[in-house]
């Protein structure tokens, strides 16, 4: 592995590592640093889509509810040596991504809503494109992302702001173009106001996403709705909200917890407590987390009745720097989650998880592609233990014994 080191103000480049070593690849990295001071608890929403069909009728005129399954999966972070593999795999015309998530599409593509988490921003058409510290990925992520068959992305993440308010609208400009919705950050007041609503099956699913810091970059003058700061309040009330607004499922992405650490911190765990506590009307308020950041996979868990996976792990990422400077091979550790919903058995009540799986994925940074190991044959005698690594750590806090298990 070699060093990343940019051609910038090197000395400032240490007042991110604290927040952000997690992201890092190959040795240690240089660049410009954020400017600190970000305020926490900026409130912002993400998106709403076209109002919802109505339901089917079936014979007789009843209404035939159909279930739905949602797949979730971690951390895409193109590292400078995921930019290059890309462009390799274009044969020296452009940015080509779709073969390092060709191993997964068997997992999305069948998904009626599959959801990904987009940690970094998009630099301009043509570049310059870089990794760590300050990420700006080419928009044939997006692209591929499309094509991989993710339906929506989360934005919100501690490098959302990495290359400002121009980042930002350029991502969400490309996602919208490639046909991808997103939630967790916003070009306009208007925009953050609205839920991101989605059709799956007969159900209208709602997401929203929240980070909890952005590496000490101050929210853009003048738009503190930008970027979507995590607060409990205010994701209680946001799921409230997008319940008003139709959604029959409320899934919330969170940006949280440590980096490099498997187990859940303090935080992850009450507010997990919290938010899958919170109800209205006898019903809860969110009905699914999808946790990343920590760069290696969590555990997943049944509280209070609703699902919560603390980390994903990274779906795509370089070789991985841990906070002790060695290089970590659970940074390209992660899972899908997998879950099927079954429309309520009466009126008013909530759309119910009939089955939870986890599909555990390694991104093989040699090949520089994505390895569903769920499938994965015994070619590679690699695979059996990383499989059984990830399923140790998912099942750390007993999801077992609430059913969950592991798919293809």
């Amino acid at each position: 592995m070699t060093s990343r080191t940019r051609p910038a103000v090197v000395a400032v480049a240490a007042l991110l590592v604290a927040a952000a070593t997690g992201c890092t690849e190959g040795s240690a990295p240089g660049g410009d640093a954020p400017a600190p001071g970000l305020s926490a608890g900026q409130p912002a929403t993400g998106r709403t889509a076209a109002p919802p069909a109505a339901p089917s009728a079936a014979p007789g005129g009843a209404s035939a509810a159909a279930g739905f399954t949602l797949v979730a999966s971690g951390d895409v972070l193109p590292h400078d040596s995921i930019i290059r593999r890309a462009a390799q795999d274009a044969g020296g015309d452009g940015y080509d991504f779709g073969p390092m998530l060709a191993g997964v599409k068997s997992v999305v593509a069948p998904a009626d809503l599959a959801i990904c988490h987009m940690e970094t921003v998009y630099g301009k058409e043509g570049g310059p494109y870089t990794g760590y510290p300050a990420f700006k990925s080419p928009p044939e992520v997006a692209t591929a992302l499309k094509a991989t068959g993710y339906d929506s992305c989360s934005t919100a993440s501690n490098h959302t702001l990495d290359d400002g308010a121009a980042g930002l609208r350029r991502t969400l400009d490309a996602l919208d173009a490639a046909g991808i919705r997103h939630a967790g950050s916003a070009r306009t007041a208007e925009e953050a106001a609205r839920p991101t609503l989605m059709k799956a099956g007969s159900a209208t699913v709602a997401q929203l996403a929240y980070t909890y810091d952005t590496n000490g970059y101050p929210l853009p003058e003048g738009q503190p709705w930008a970027v979507q700061l995590l607060d409990e309040r205010k994701v209680i009330a946001d799921a409230r909200a997008a319940r008003a607004a139709g959604a029959d499922v409320v899934v919330v992405s969170v940006h949280w917890g440590t980096e490099w650490q498997t187990g859940a911190d303090e935080r992850q765990l009450s507010l997990g407590r919290a938010l899958t506590a919170s109800m209205s009307d006898g019903r809860p308020d969110v009905d699914l987390i999808i946790g990343t950041h920590a760069h290696v996979p969590q555990a997943y868990e049944k509280v209070n009745g609703t699902w919560v996976v603390y980390g994903m792990g990274d779906q795509i990422a370089g070789d991985m720097i841990n906070h002790e400077g060695a290089f970590d091979p659970r940074g390209n550790q992660g899972t899908l989650g997998r879950f099927t919903f079954a429309p309520p058995e009466k009126p008013g009540a909530r759309w119910e998880v009939t089955k939870a799986e986890f599909v555990p994925q390694w991104f093989d940074t040699g090949r520089g592609r994505v390895v569903n190991l769920g499938a994965a044959g015994g070619g590679d005698p690699r695979h059996s233990s990383i499989r059984e690594t990830i399923r140790q750590v998912v099942l750390g806090r007993g999801a077992d014994k609430d059913g969950l298990t592991m798919g293809k």
